[in-house]
């Protein structure tokens, strides 16, 4: 086995995160001839659990295999959601939460980027960011206008989905009039279809995967398990970043032109306020020297979703010990033959509720499996019900709720305060509450042979109100926080559109924490397209 080379003190440029945006920014930059060094403070991608697609399930349904991968986050009590603390999962491995995701590849609607430039946010409109898209995809379906191959992360769809999955698609466009969909990822997101996913032939394609491990660029050095605790300002301009390695020891590390905060919504925002760059006051509370009076940690949002479980018998999977047992068994000896060769999804849906505007409002995202119920908010290992199922989660894609982040101490291994203030404006609720009614029309369709026997839950008695106060208990974080470091051309921006950080040089933030506001859909995807972006305006290609 080669020597692994010692960790370098100096780069070109510091990237500070291995996940979605990190990886994608720092492959693009070493492929430029730079040298790029990537700080990542969680262990390997390269184990079983990370890189088998559904090992999704077990990895968040079991504590002992999360804690692995994941920092452990808390949101702080919801006080609209019956004062829950909601599991906030973030990727403590390289690939950041490209590594331990749903891998649902969700591009959002080209409405959402046209709106963030039409707020000033000039070269990220729809068709600046579709480039972008293009470049890093390597869609199994081939190039056109809209889609592209031979980038670094492959996209497929599940070659062997459960019959279940077939007849949902069908039975949702028969209830609510909405097209089947051949690519939600084209010219047009609006309707049905088979999920889309970035796993190819057994494998998870993260963006540490696409962008570092099969990139393999000389001029890129990755180190992992090195926790950054603060950026280091000289008069006015970020020149580098302290670390702490595994073993305790501190270390600097100097930037020849610029640091890059890929942290992700929870860590670059915690980092530029450790560094002194956050609202003022907020910092002097903890001690900390104020460097730049910025809103960091404003604007945060996030997508939820209330799951409704119904017995099927054209599903055949079962959410127990046993049956995951067999198929990592089969998996091993033939790879990519299994259920665990794919996402644990399999269909998903673009559709409108009563309160939407110009752009679909609710997404369904069919789950051939029992869930969790009411909720998983305990860190403990749920039992879910023994039956063949299908889950449906709506999902309410545009919140109108905005929360916070802030430091609980200026200590860098403290967790921070995650408010995401869930459900704050009652149409949020609304949207749940329709969509919840919409997916019932659904799952009484034709289209399923009578192979739906019964909801299991939240169970048919519950209606109107009563569904929707249940909602209060059920509802639960897709894990899509953004906006922190927001993007934009006002005082209530952290960046500007060049991702520069206001009034520091040297310093830019290169992840969803820069959106203005969420996409509609997952948000892995349009993160890694930030990475793509950024790499094109640090080279002065934007």
């Amino acid at each position: 086995m080669a020597k692994k080379a010692p960790y370098k003190n100096e780069a070109d440029y510091i990237v500070v995160g291995s996940g979605s945006s990190g990886a994608a920014i720092a492959g693009r930059l070493a492929q430029s001839g730079a040298s790029v060094i990537v700080l990542e403070a969680g262990k390997s991608d390269e184990q079983f659990l990370v890189k088998k697609p559904g090992m999704i399930g077990p990895m968040h349904a079991v504590p002992e295999i999360k804690k692995r991968v994941d920092w452990g986050y808390y949101s702080t009590p919801q006080k609209h959601i019956l004062d829950r603390k909601m599991p906030v999962p973030r990727g403590k491995v390289v690939g950041g939460s490209s590594s331990i995701n749903g891998m649902v590849y969700v591009r959002g609607n080209r409405a959402n980027f046209d709106s963030w430039a039409a707020e000033g946010n000039i070269g990220w409109d729809a068709d600046s960011v579709n480039d972008a898209y293009r470049r890093m995809e390597d869609f199994e379906d081939g190039a056109d206008d809209y889609r592209g191959a031979g980038g670094p992360i492959r996209i497929t769809r599940n070659k062997s989905p459960q019959e279940g999955t077939l007849q949902f698609i069908q039975a949702t466009s028969d209830a609510l009039g909405v097209k089947v969909l051949d690519d939600y990822n084209g010219e047009s997101q609006e309707g049905v279809s088979r999920m889309q996913q970035n796993a190819a032939d057994g494998l998870r394609y993260s963006a540490s995967r696409g962008y570092i491990h099969n990139l393999d660029v000389p001029t890129l050095q990755l180190q992992s398990e090195v926790l950054v605790t603060k950026v280091v300002l000289e008069s006015g301009r970020a020149t580098g970043v302290e670390v702490t390695d595994k073993d305790g020891s501190r270390r600097t590390i100097r930037a020849g032109k610029e640091v890059i905060l890929s942290a992700g919504f929870v860590g670059s925002a915690q980092i530029l306020m450790l560094s002194g760059i956050g609202h003022a006051q907020h910092l002097k509370d903890h001690g900390i020297q104020v460097v730049a009076d910025l809103p960091v940690g404003d604007n945060l949002h996030d997508h939820m979703f209330h799951a409704l479980t119904f017995h099927a018998t054209s599903s055949k999977n079962r959410g127990n010990a046993m049956y995951f047992a067999k198929g990592i068994a089969k998996e091993v000896l033939r790879p990519g033959t299994t259920f665990l060769a794919n996402s644990v999804f399999e269909s998903v849906a673009f559709v409108r509720t009563s309160q939407a505007t110009d752009v679909p409002d609710l997404q369904l995202h069919l789950l051939p499996w029992s869930y969790v119920s009411p909720n998983q908010d305990e860190p403990i290992r749920h039992d879910v019900d023994p039956r063949t199922s299908l889950t449906v989660l709506t999902t309410l894609i545009y919140p109108k709720s905005r929360g916070t982040l802030r430091l609980a101490s200026g200590d860098p291994t403290a967790a921070p305060l995650i408010d995401f203030q869930y459900l704050a404006d009652n149409a949020d609720l609304e949207v749940l509450g329709e969509g919840s009614e919409m997916v019932r029309e659904i799952m009484g369709g034709a289209a399923f042979g009578g192979s739906i026997k019964e909801e299991i839950h939240p169970g048919r008695e519950l209606q109107g109100s009563a569904l929707r106060q249940a909602i209060l208990n059920r509802a639960t974080s897709v894990y899509h926080g953004v906006g922190t470091c927001r993007m934009g051309v006002d005082e209530l921006a952290v960046v500007a559109p060049d991702l520069r950080v206001r009034g520091i040089e040297g310093l830019r933030v290169c992840d969803a924490s820069v959106m203005p506001s969420i996409t509609g859909g997952n948000t892995n995807a349009p993160a890694i397209m930030i990475g793509e972006r950024g790499a094109d305006l640090v080279l002065g290609k934007g």
